[in-house]
């Protein structure tokens, strides 16, 4: 059964029962989601909507591989890992494969933020310090440890940076202090590291890590300039400190050239800690911590066990093994950078036609599209960036804004998005900047957010693009498009409906 109850139930059921601080993508007109199936999901009604944000569903919603993994040990067993089982030294032995050599012992979790708190556990054990170096704008997960090393989440609210927590500069050569102009980007971020380092020493403070995810997600899709990571791990290990690198966003193939993202850093850079989820379990609660022998050792000495009820289970460990050879099954890796070029190539020449449009950035299927109201002081164009996931979404294609100003269009499908689903996107894309340069006039006209009238106009002119349109707006284009069955989509909702 897809649909216990109807959407307006639903809507009110949840505003009665789950946490007001607990938001919904779409917030003043949400989607139901009933079904999904590789990068399309749908809704109560059938309706199909192109995924371009859900990394987590990494090879695709539902993958049947996955699923049969999946049953496949429920039938057999599901326990703690105090007892024996081959899949979490199979697991295990898999992922550390694909490291460098010197990163071979795993810790499981559940999730991406039980991780990187027993990361942080790892990094000051190791060698009794407890300062801990962060990026701006960075997020790192929603347990109370992480929101302390989180701007993203403590400057928005009424928690303060505590002591321990030095905040550097996020090594964006668009926006940041740096940018694509100076000679050695790279060398100037990692200098402000430095100089964190150097104050906090000289404030009796000592740095057990620097964290950053190798390329910043939420901060507004950053890719930091090459050498950036080596010169800062260089620091921070001579200040005694251990460098994590945060892969639960972007690991896993996402960049294509490599498997992991901080590899793009170069062969010469190796963190002392990696920490991974969101995409190992495809869905599933799957997470890790991989470090060395020399930090793991440094760990047990403490005398404290570490036990995960669930960590590293044999079914989490069945999904995780499924979905590494799914990866090298599907060719996805190579896929992310076939069809990432492609589509970064279609939103560069979208970048030369629409002034709107500031930056196009991005490795492989993890792009970002920075929206500006002037190319020359690159003002953030926040309002407009809402305005185009609503309506972008009305054409049946789910996009999301992030960073700093939530004016960043990001862009991380699942990893079985294809040259065609890039297309379809920038098509839509493209129409809805159109109308939208048309009616506000981005060369010079007012604010959206400051011209209430246009909102209307805005409205109406995109019912008429969508009247217009070759297609009927009734019709899925992407339905169409991947031949779809009819008659399921109407078995589906006559199922709905009863």
């Amino acid at each position: 059964m897809c649909e216990l109850y109807s959407k307006r139930d639903t809507l009110a059921l949840r505003k009665k029962h789950i946490g007001p601080s607990c938001k919904v993508f779409f917030a003043s007109d949400p989607i139901k989601i009933v079904r999904a199936r590789r990068q399309y999901m749908f809704d109560e009604n059938g309706e199909q909507y192109l995924d371009c944000i859900n990394n987590v569903a990494h090879v695709g919603h539902c993958h049947p591989e996955v699923v049969k993994a999946a049953l496949k040990q429920m039938e057999l067993l599901n326990t703690n890992s105090r007892f024996l089982h081959d899949n979490i030294v199979e697991y295990a032995k898999r992922l550390s494969a694909t490291l460098p050599e010197k990163l071979s012992v795993c810790y499981f979790t559940n999730s991406g933020s039980e991780a990187n708190d027993l990361a942080l556990r790892l990094a000051r054990q190791f060698r009794g310090h407890q300062d801990v170096i962060t990026l701006d704008h960075a997020y790192h997960g929603h347990l109370s440890s992480l929101i302390e090393i989180s701007p993203y989440k403590f400057q928005k609210g009424k928690d303060v940076k505590k002591e321990f927590v030095h905040v550097a500069p996020t090594p964006d050569t668009y926006r940041g202090k740096y940018r694509e102009d100076h000679a050695d980007p790279a060398s100037a971020y990692a200098d402000e590291v430095k100089k964190i380092i150097e104050d906090a020493h000289n404030s009796g403070r000592k740095i057990a890590a620097f964290i950053a995810e190798s390329m910043q997600s939420c901060g507004g899709q950053i890719i930091p300039p090459a050498g950036y990571f080596q010169k800062v791990a260089k620091y921070v290990r001579g200040a005694g400190g251990v460098f994590i690198a945060d892969e639960v966003q972007v690991g896993l193939g996402r960049v294509g050239k490599h498997f992991w993202s901080f590899q793009m850093d170069g062969e010469d850079f190796v963190p002392d800690i990696v920490t991974m989820g969101k995409p190992m379990g495809n869905g599933h609660p799957v997470a890790c911590v991989v470090t060395t022998k020399e930090i793991a050792e440094a760990f047990s000495s403490s005398g404290m066990e570490y036990f995960n009820t669930y960590g590293g289970n044999p079914v989490s460990c069945a999904v995780g093994l499924a979905v590494l050879d799914i990866i090298e099954n599907e060719d996805l890796q190579r896929n992310a950078m076939r069809v990432g070029n492609y589509l970064t190539e279609l939103l560069k020449k979208q970048k030369a036609k629409h002034t709107l449009i500031g930056d196009i950035r991005g490795v492989g299927l993890f792009i970002g599209i920075d929206l500006v109201k002037d190319h020359l002081k690159r003002t953030p164009a926040t309002a407009e960036a809402q305005h185009i996931i609503y309506k972008m979404k009305e054409k049946r294609v789910l996009l999301s804004a992030d960073g700093p100003h939530r004016n960043v269009l990001k862009i991380k499908p699942p990893m079985c998005f294809t040259e065609e689903d890039a297309k379809f996107m920038v098509d839509q894309l493209d129409g809805v900047l159109t109308v939208l340069w048309r009616l506000v006039g981005i060369r010079g006209g007012c604010p959206l957010e400051l011209c209430v009238p246009v909102l209307q106009m805005l409205k109406e002119a995109h019912v008429e693009l969508l009247r217009d349109s070759t297609t009927d707006s009734r019709e899925n284009p992407s339905r169409r498009r991947n031949g779809m069955c009819a008659d399921t989509h109407s078995l589906l909702s006559k199922r709905l409906k009863t």
